[in-house]
């Protein structure tokens, strides 16, 4: 039976080499608002075919070099010109991001879509700075030659995204791709295309890209990532989501051994130390652990406090945690909104569950949010004290407004414990001995570190993990060089062949 549409549902295509289409098949499927559970919109499902044929326009516009010869100061300067275009035209994806993703309105329009274009920009003005010329010191042995690197664009590139962060996220797989001359295919998450699509749409009302260098394509199901991950017209494939699903596209791709980058899953581990400022560390924590409800990999949800502070800063949390208003993502009131969907609530909640069953204590929230009504999906802001240190709860990622509070009393204790994990995305260390925090910031296994603070990642800083966080980096220019090869060029420097006598080993 076909789905009845209000006439206010919005009806999106997608965008290959170009032009904005259907699906091949003309299959759709529908956007659910997680804070009312009601359609929002209508994307394009999209089929293996539809994949293709995004993969063949990129490898059409890359193997063209109308976007990749250009030189990057070229590049760099159209970037600059697109982030103009979209700080006038990006006014209501704010609203859109709240609706589609469930992120509450004061984050999306304060946060989200401003830093997503100051990260645009950024990327592009770093591009700047990746030398793609680099002369090898002289080497005169056996004979002399002239030797440099030369950098080049990997080629077709293929960004796989979640749903917590569409809109950023689609800046950081398309601009490091563009920035450095590669043609991309973006899949946005199923549940979350629609500011990704307004990006792109942005971006195509420009003029100022090549056809087929971005192309984006939608649609739920696994048959259209798959195909993109196994395409051997495909070089690179940058993937951020769960460590699960990270290690399973890591194994598709390998039989065609594509450049591969994964930022995955985390555990994050937040000591606070018996000096820490609790004033700062307290809302820092706070705010480190249901910021977006929970909904970021680098959650500081494993809290470990020192046995001095730990009565005072457990008693302060759980109170505020109470305090926090959970409602529709569009009001500006809310400060917690929904998770993203059924499938995400269920899980938060048997996880909330099976942490007591394993012994934690529930401290604050646990259920459904009050005053909310019957639809939407809304945890409430959850903290679990004295957590079993092997428990579920204090090992694996929850995805969730759930913090596990843990005491401690030895610091290298504490940073072993820290460490005893498969994750290594990020941390963070409270304390107002700051020589002190970096000393055990260095000891932590993970790709992010934060003294006395949480979440901010800077746009010319790498953003990865270690461990089964992920590979590769994201981010600053050790981002960007991700989406480059290097060459070695051997260039003669007119010596006789007499003097060639490496060449005698055979021909002598």
């Amino acid at each position: 039976m076909a789905t009845i549409v209000k006439p206010e549902v919005a009806t999106y295509k997608q965008y290959i080499d170009g032009t904005w289409v259907d699906a091949g098949s003309g299959a759709t499927y529908e956007v659910i608002n997680p804070s009312t559970e009601e359609v929002m919109a209508i994307a394009p499902a999209a089929s293996r075919e539809d994949a293709r044929r995004a993969v063949a326009a990129a490898r059409r516009s890359f193997d063209s070099g109308e976007w990749r010869f250009k030189t990057q100061q070229q590049r760099s300067e159209i970037m600059f010109e697109i982030v103009k275009h979209l700080q006038k035209v990006s006014e209501g994806w704010g609203l859109i991001e709240s609706q589609n993703a469930g992120a509450v309105i004061r984050k999306a329009a304060v946060v989200d879509v401003p830093l997503a274009i100051e990260h645009f920009r950024s990327l592009a003005e770093q591009a700047l700075s990746i030398p793609w010329y680099e002369p090898l010191a002289w080497f005169d042995q056996p004979y002399v030659s002239w030797n440099f690197v030369q950098r080049e664009p990997v080629g077709v590139c293929v960004g796989i995204i979640p749903w917590n962060f569409p809109l950023i996220f689609a800046v950081w797989k398309i601009a490091p791709a563009i920035a450095m001359g590669n043609s991309v295919v973006l899949k946005p998450a199923p549940q979350t295309p629609l500011t990704a699509l307004e990006l792109v749409r942005a971006i195509d009302e420009t003029g100022l890209i090549p056809k087929g260098v971005i192309n984006v394509v939608t649609g739920p199901g696994t048959d259209l990532g798959a195909e993109l991950v196994e395409s051997p017209d495909v070089d690179k494939l940058a993937f951020t989501g769960s460590s699960a699903t990270g290690r399973k596209i890591m194994a598709a791709a390998a039989p065609s051994l594509k450049k591969v980058t994964l930022e995955l899953g985390g555990k994050s581990a937040n000591i606070v130390c018996p000096d820490a400022d609790l004033d700062i560390a307290v809302d820092g924590t706070l705010f480190g652990v249901f910021f977006h409800q929970g909904q970021m990999c680098e959650s500081g949800t494993r809290l470990y406090v020192h046995e001095d502070v730990y009565d005072e800063f457990v008693d302060r949390v759980v109170a505020t945690a109470k305090s926090l208003k959970v409602g529709d993502a569009t009001d500006f009131d809310s400060q917690v909104g929904p998770v993203i969907n059924r499938g995400q609530y269920d899980m938060i909640l048997s996880a909330v569950e099976r942490a007591v069953a394993e012994g934690a204590k529930l401290a604050a929230g646990g259920g459904r949010a009050t005053g909310v009504g019957e639809r939407g999906y809304y945890v409430q802001p959850t903290v679990l004290v004295d957590v079993p240190p092997g428990s579920h709860a204090a090992t694996e990622e929850i995805f969730g407004p759930v913090l596990a509070v843990q005491k401690w009393r030895d610091l290298g204790e504490v940073i072993e414990r820290a460490n005893a994990t498969t994750y290594g995305l990020a941390g963070g260390v409270w304390s107002r001995d700051t020589r002190g925090a970096i000393e055990v910031a260095k000891r932590l296994r993970a790709g992010t570190v934060w003294i006395n603070d949480w979440h901010l990642l800077n746009p010319q800083a790498p953003f990865g993990g270690y461990k089964q966080s992920g590979i590769g980096r994201e981010l600053g220019t050790y981002g960007l060089r991700e989406y480059t090869e290097v060459k070695h060029i051997h260039v003669d420097q007119g010596v006789p062949r007499r003097e060639r006598y490496f060449w005698d080993v055979l021909l002598g």
